[in-house]
C-alpha cells in the first residue's frame, strides 16, 4: 500500500496519543499501557492500544488480534487468491461457472451485506462490484499516471450497472455454498468486510482475556473496558477533519466499549482536471456521491457502523438523521459540503470537552 502523509499522522496518533489515548503522564505500575502498530491488513494502517500486567502478555494477545485480521483479510479479499483458502474472489472468478463451498465467516459476512441492503434500500450493495471495479482501476490509474487521470465513462458504467442485481447472489447454507448466477456479476464488501472483520476481532480479543483495550483499524475505532483500566475512564477517540488543510480532529468523543468508524471523501481519491473523485460511489448516479464530507456513526457493533456509515454518506443528512434516530443504540456525526456539522440527538452527550 502507498502510506501518504495523512495516513502517517493518523497511525502515528494512533500510537503516542493523539486519536485514541490522550496519554496522562507516567504511572508505570500495572495495568501497564502497550502499543503495536501494523500495515498488512486491510490496506491500512492499524495499531492497538491496550493495558496488561507485562509485555509478554499484551504481545500474546495483540498477535491474536493480528492473526484474526490477517484471516479476515484474506477470506474478504477480492484481489488475492491464497493457497488452499476459497474466498470472495473465487467466488467472483466461479461467477456463472459453478457455487463455490465457502467459510461461515464468508457466508455470515454476505447475510449481513444482504441486510444492508434491505435497510438501506439498496444503497449499500456488496453485488455492486462490477461497477466498483471499473472506478477502483481508473482511481488506481489515474494516482500511479495523475497526467493521464481520467473518468470512467458513463456507457461502461451503466452497462456495469446492469450487472448488480443481489437476487443473482445465491447462498446455500446448508451445503455452505455461494453462487453468483449472473456471470458478469462481482462481489465487493468493501462497505461492510472491515468492520465486520474488527468487530469479530474485537469479541475474539475479549474471550482471550484482553479487558482494556483500543484498535484502531483505518477508519474503525473499537473499544473495550476503560483507558488505563479505569472504570470511568473512558477512551478519548478523535473525529479526522475531512478538511485536509485544517487540523487533524474535529472533536473528541469519550467512550466504553462501543466503536466509531467514519466514511469521507478525502480517504481514497484520485484527482482529474483539478476535481477530486472519492471511493464511495452512489448507485444512482454512478458517480461519487456528494451529499456530505463525512459521517461518522458511533455504536456498539463495528460492523453495523461500517454499513451505516457508507449509507449514510450515500443519502441526504434529513434521510439520514431520521433514520439514526429510529435505531437503538446509534448515534453520528455528519460534515456537510459546506463544513456544517450535524449530530444525531444523542451524540452530543460523548463529545470530550
Amino acid at each position: 500500500m502507498r502510506l501518504n502523509g495523512r495516513w502517517k499522522r493518523t497511525l502515528a496518533a494512533v500510537l503516542f496519543g493523539g486519536m485514541l489515548v490522550l496519554t496522562s503522564g507516567g504511572c508505570s505500575q500495572p495495568p501497564q499501557r502497550f502499543t503495536t502498530s501494523f500495515l498488512d491488513v486491510f490496506d491500512t494502517a492499524s495499531a492497538i492500544v491496550g493495558y496488561a500486567p507485562d509485555q509478554q502478555t499484551f504481545d500474546l494477545q495483540a498477535d491474536q488480534c493480528h492473526q484474526t485480521l490477517e484471516r479476515y483479510n484474506q477470506l474478504y479479499d477480492i484481489y488475492n487468491s491464497y493457497d488452499g483458502l476459497a474466498n470472495l474472489k473465487t467466488i467472483n472468478d466461479n461467477a456463472g461457472v459453478a457455487p463455490v463451498e465457502v467459510s461461515e465467516e464468508i457466508i455470515d459476512l454476505l447475510q449481513f451485506g444482504k441486510e444492508m441492503y434491505e435497510l438501506s434500500d439498496g444503497l449499500v450493495n456488496i453485488c455492486f462490484g462490477s461497477v466498483l471495479e471499473i472506478w477502483h482501476d481508473y482511481r488506481e490509474d489515474g494516482l500511479s499516471h495523475p497526467e493521464k487521470a481520467e473518468l470512467p465513462p458513463m456507457e461502461l458504467l451503466e452497462e456495469a450497472a446492469e450487472h448488480t442485481d443481489i437476487d443473482a447472489l445465491i447462498i446455500d447454507e446448508e451445503a455452505s455454498t455461494v453462487y453468483l448466477s449472473d456471470p458478469e456479476m462481482r462481489l465487493d464488501v468493501g462497505a461492510i468486510a472491515k468492520g465486520y472483520a474488527v468487530q469479530r476481532m474485537t469479541e475474539s480479543a475479549v474471550e482471550n482475556g484482553m479487558e482494556n483495550a483500543a484498535f484502531s483499524i483505518g477508519g474503525n475505532v473499537s473499544t473495550v473496558g476503560w483507558k488505563e483500566g479505569k472504570e470511568g475512564n473512558p477512551w478519548i477517540i478523535g473525529i479526522e477533519n475531512p478538511d485536509l488543510t485544517a487540523g487533524d480532529y474535529l472533536l473528541t468523543v469519550g467512550i466504553s466499549d462501543l466503536s466509531v468508524v467514519t466514511s469521507g471523501n478525502y480517504q481514497r481519491y484520485y484527482t482529474v482536471d483539478g476535481n477530486r473523485y472519492h471511493h464511495i460511489i452512489d448507485p444512482n448516479t454512478l458517480m461519487p456521491a456528494d451529499y456530505m464530507q463525512a459521517v461518522s456513526v458511533l455504536t456498539d457493533d463495528s460492523g453495523l457502523g461500517d454499513g451505516l456509515s457508507t449509507m449514510l454518506f450515500l443519502m441526504p443528512v434529513d434521510e439520514g438523521r431520521e433514520l439514526v434516530e429510529s435505531l437503538d443504540g446509534v448515534e453520528a456525526l455528519w460534515v456537510e459540503m459546506d463544513g456544517t456539522v450535524v449530530t444525531s440527538s444523542g451524540f452530543d452527550e460523548y463529545i470530550n470537552d
